[in-house]
């Protein structure tokens, strides 16, 4: 668990990840990271959720056609 202060950067407050964090987030300076609330509070994270719900919508039309895409990969 890290500690981490608010700060004031220009006209917003920010907060400073710890380069440890950083590295294990795989994120690098001007990266995007999304917030989401979680029933224990909130998550930082690189991936967008909305992206993981259209890959889950994808993976479960390639699921329900599988016998189509087997059949035009022939």
């Amino acid at each position: 668990m890290y500690q981490l202060k608010l700060t004031q950067i220009g006209n917003s407050v920010g907060v400073i990840l710890p380069r440890d964090v950083l590295a294990r987030l795989k994120l690098e300076k001007g990266d995007t990271v999304f917030i989401t609330e979680t029933p224990e509070g909130y998550a930082i994270t690189p991936y967008d959720p909305k992206m993981e719900e259209q890959l889950d919508a994808g993976r479960e039309f390639m699921r329900a056609f599988r016998d189509t895409f087997h059949t035009l990969a022939k």
